[in-house]
């Protein structure tokens, strides 16, 4: 079951304002969450980049 989530508008525009064509804003949020696992990841296991 979705969950809805309310942001200000200040931060939903800085959000679109790094979208690429097309994107959700969903999208994006799902890319940062993966990106920031897996730098947490890479720490967590010692690693440094």
């Amino acid at each position: 079951m979705p969950a809805t989530i309310e942001i200000s508008d200040e931060l939903k525009a800085q959000l679109e304002s790094h979208l690429e064509d097309d994107e959700a804003i969903e999208d994006f949020i799902e890319e940062l969450l993966s990106q920031y696992e897996a730098d947490r990841t890479f720490l967590q296991e010692g690693y440094s980049k």
